[in-house]
């Protein structure tokens, strides 16, 4: 068993011997999890409640904590506060929004249908968007807490809405409230209606929370309600690369100073020995490892069958993930893309991009298209779904097959792993390939989406581009 480093001591005298709001500064592979646990054990203030981000942590919370502490997700504890709030035995239906614009669009005229359907998936992703942020329709529901102007929600799209879109946004929202008050609610619901209109929230003397810098401010709205007493908050600002979809860009300093939190760290990385460790210090200089080794190096040249089955690849990008996927399949090996929420997306807009019969470079052309009046709006994410897209067209004959490729590759259940930076967040593989480090700019999302990537390695860490793999 591991020796305690003096900065988890420091921590647990001030979880037992203060009072004190506490934030802890966890950078990655720190131990922030058995140091929570150890924390748990000597603090007077029981009960605990423990709040975490994904179902995976909380199950892994529960065979571990204390039974005084209540482990829960956001979800699920915002589910519970609703479902006393309004009433009602609550309906999960993740397609809400989806189910809610398919019925604007088919109750409108036949002539208008076409143009809603085109901007279908920007609606439901600025509708989901405005849960995050605390965007509640304007002249509606007054009694609400609202957190964000339409003019401030508009200006964080990554297109500047027309008039259409931004009258079905407030449209699909409306509806899913009142659907919400009637007990359907969808994920985002689940912390959006209890954070902005209200429910009957439990009391604790002590709220742990953990991942503190992914905290949306719908999630900052439920604390609000909930730390009433003590609250220790732990997280990386290191790791703030959610910002696209509504991570608060400074959450943890603004906590700190809303609760009077005092700062406490966690630097040593357990996960990450010293060859990655020194790779990410130059952003992170506080960075330190509890092991040497490990192995960084920037290839110029790489085989496909010199990947290791058990590898994974991550990128910024998802198309050079997916070309990526197409040639490892080729190369005789079984591969597995994360893609659960990518993957329909893309199929639903190659769809609608002309008749299921028409050719290769027809479909290509219409790729083209979409992307250009994607790209006048200031779309921020239209060119890697072009590419993707591209991807799926230059393997098929015509659209049909394209779309029969994208659906195949989505399903594959191989081993070695093909992530995006942001997905992989939270995970950790022995050997990593950052896949087309160029990609990423000199912005303070990528250069902590970077440092991400970099610490999912726990021992081989290799950077290749595309262009370089030979298959």
């Amino acid at each position: 068993m591991l020796q305690n480093t003096d900065e988890q001591d420091l921590i647990l005298t001030e979880g037992k011997s203060s009072n004190a709001n506490l934030m802890i500064n966890a950078l990655a592979g720190t131990g922030k999890t058995t140091t929570l646990e150890m924390v748990e054990r000597v603090v007077k203030d029981k009960p605990v409640l423990y709040l975490v981000f994904n179902k995976r942590n909380a199950k892994e919370a529960e065979g571990r904590m204390l039974s005084t502490t209540t482990v829960r997700t956001f979800n699920s504890l915002g589910h519970r506060i609703w479902a006393k709030g309004c009433g009602k035995n609550l309906s999960l239906n993740p397609r809400k929004s989806q189910d809610i614009l398919r019925q604007m669009i088919k109750d409108s005229p036949k002539s208008a249908q076409g143009v809603m359907w085109d901007v279908y998936w920007d609606v439901i992703d600025a509708v989901g968007r405005a849960k995050a942020l605390g965007y509640v329709p304007e002249g509606k529901f007054e009694n609400a807490k609202r957190l964000i102007s339409q003019a401030g929600f508009h200006s964080s799209l990554e297109s500047r809405p027309d008039d259409l879109v931004s009258d079905l946004i407030d449209a699909v929202l409306t509806t899913s409230i009142r659907w919400s008050y009637d007990g359907t609610i969808d994920y985002n619901d689940q912390i959006y209606m209890p954070a902005l209109f209200g429910g009957i929230y439990p009391q604790f003397p002590l709220v742990l929370v953990d991942e503190y810098q992914d905290l949306n401010p719908t999630n900052h709205a439920m604390l609000g309600r909930l730390a009433k007493r003590r609250i220790i908050g732990v997280g990386d600002r290191h790791q703030n690369i959610y910002q696209f979809r509504g991570a608060a860009a400074k959450g943890m300093d603004d906590a700190v100073a809303h609760f009077a939190m005092k700062a406490l760290d966690l630097s040593i990385s357990f996960r990450c020995p010293s060859a990655i460790v020194a790779h990410v210090q130059h952003h992170v200089p506080k960075f330190r490892a509890h092991k040497d080794g490990g192995h960084v190096e920037v290839l110029t040249s790489l085989h496909a069958n010199d990947i290791s089955p058990t590898a994974t690849i991550i990128c910024r990008n998802n198309a050079p993930l997916l070309g990526a996927a197409f040639r490892l399949i080729q190369s005789g090996h079984s591969v597995a893309v994360a893609g659960s929420d990518i993957g329909p997306k893309l199929i639903g807009i190659m769809r609608k991009l002309g008749p299921d019969s028409c050719s290769r470079s027809i479909f290509l052309d219409a790729i083209t298209e979409w992307e250009s009046e994607k790209l006048a709006k200031e779309s921020t994410t239209a060119a890697d779904l072009a590419n993707c897209m591209r991807v799926f067209a230059r393997v098929g004959d015509s659209k049909s097959q394209a779309i029969a490729y994208a659906e195949h590759l989505f399903a594959q259940k191989g081993s070695i792993q093909l992530i995006t930076g942001h997905k992989a967040k939270g995970l950790e593989w022995d050997t990593v390939y950052h896949l087309d480090p160029h990609l990423l700019n000199g912005s303070i999302q990528d250069r902590n989406l970077n440092y991400v990537i970099s610490t999912r390695s726990k021992n081989r860490l290799f950077e290749i581009n595309s262009a370089q793999i030979q298959w």
